[in-house]
């Protein structure tokens, strides 16, 4: 397998701890893709990905999986157990409404702040900018840090109480909130502790 990446951003960081997560990180060819070079806008890579982003599955027969969530579904089956992403129908859609939940509201919007509000990946990467709606989304993602809070008042992880892909997204999203500088609210002790838990697990250091 190859994973087309550009290491140290989110979504490539995703796909390092579920495959850390798995012990599959030495079955992966990792490929490097750069991204601040407008390498992913290149014909060669498009025809792997046509919507042009990282990372991209690439398996040994020649087909290609984009989206984390569709890429991290592959490697949960991969050993026969699905620890990551649910082993019944409803843990599975429990699993996938917090993932989907915390993506669009912390990790997606903290991508739209840095994008539309900051200086993004410079002028040649960033074509169209809307300031206020970056603002806007890292309201939207201080919001959902609250909602989280309250969440792990009652349970060890975000989806329930053992660790899952909605903790994955969680932890590529506060290290990108660490890089644009957006910390996580001081009254949100909960949230807090359970990054200090995520952060000792072996897989973190994967992402790095």
């Amino acid at each position: 397998m190859k994973i087309y990446e550009h290491k140290g951003f989110p979504n490539p960081a995703r796909i390092r701890i579920a495959l850390a997560e798995k012990g599959l990180l030495d079955q992966v060819t990792f490929v490097a893709i750069d991204v601040t070079a407008g390498e992913h806008r290149r014909p060669e890579f498009l025809a792997k990905n046509p919507s042009a982003t990282v990372p991209v599955l690439e398996l040994d027969d020649g087909i290609t999986i984009s989206e984390c969530t569709a890429i991290t579904e592959y490697i949960d089956h991969l050993s026969g157990t699905t620890e990551l992403t649910g082993t019944d129908p409803k843990e599975r859609a429990v699993i996938h409404m917090m993932q989907r939940k915390i993506e669009g509201g912390l990790l997606d919007a903290i991508a739209a702040y840095f994008h539309h509000a900051t200086d993004g990946l410079g002028a040649n990467i960033e074509t169209y900018q809307n300031a206020d709606w970056g603002r806007h989304q890292r309201d939207r993602a201080i919001a959902t840090m609250h909602w989280m809070d309250t969440l792990l008042a009652e349970r060890s992880f975000l989806a329930g109480d053992r660790f899952t892909v909605a903790d994955i997204t969680a932890m590529a999203g506060f290290a990108f909130a660490d890089f644009v500088d957006l910390q996580i609210p001081g009254d949100c002790g909960n949230l807090l502790a359970w990054r200090r838990r995520v952060s000792t697990r072996p897989s973190a250091k994967a992402a790095a």
